[in-house]
């Protein structure tokens, strides 16, 4: 039973504390009423999970709204800002959120090329800043349990789009394994399991 030596995390192929960026885009109460591809207090349960793996270890978290200033829409939802804590949040008027600079520049000074990307809707602020941040050469990572669209067609049609622009589809579970990958690493186990278990991914026996 004896592990191999960590690859180098910065330059692993696979998704590390040390490569990745969690992105989170537009969880704001008209968006998630929208939403019909998935039961929407699950969906408002696994993005909070997704925050929290985040938080346990230490990524680099980029928070979006829209029209937030204008008045026209509300603040991220109450649930996942407390899970996010004290951090900024970058509000736009444009429906890709890659093309507001001060979402882009934020992006770009996490440092990491793999970005971990969740949004609503699937089909709109999900694929758009998708295809743009693969086109620049970033990976991108969708969290298919984290997202949702106004109907199943368009949040699957959606996926698939993402995907064959070259987008690597991943769930929540996968997200919290491949982070931690070695029960070696002793230090983020408790936090790890405390999620696992809270979201039922886990359970006590």
């Amino acid at each position: 039973m004896t592990s191999f030596p960590v690859r180098n995390p910065k330059e692993d192929w696979l998704i590390t504390p040390q490569n990745a960026a969690l992105v989170i885009i537009d969880y704001q109460p008209t968006q998630v009423q929208s939403i019909n591809s998935m039961d929407r207090s699950q969906l408002v349960k696994n993005i909070t999970v997704v925050a929290e793996i985040a938080k346990a270890f230490k990524l680099p978290v980029v928070l979006s709204t829209v029209n937030v200033q204008s008045g026209k829409n509300k603040e991220t939802i109450h649930d996942l800002k407390a899970a996010l804590g004290d951090i900024p949040s970058y509000d736009r008027t444009s429906i890709n959120a890659w093309e507001d600079k001060e979402f882009y520049e934020a992006v770009k000074a996490t440092g990491r090329k793999k970005l971990i990307m969740t949004a609503l809707w699937t089909e709109a602020c999900l694929t758009f800043p998708t295809i743009d941040a693969l086109k620049e050469g970033y990976e991108v990572f969708p969290v298919v349990d984290a997202i949702g669209g106004t109907s199943k067609p368009a949040h699957e049609t959606a996926l698939r789009r993402a995907e064959q622009a070259g987008a690597q589809l991943i769930s929540i579970a996968q997200l919290a394994c491949e982070l931690q990958r070695d029960w070696n690493r002793a230090d983020t186990v408790p936090d790890f399991l405390k999620i696992m278990f809270e979201a039922g991914i886990f359970l006590k026996l």
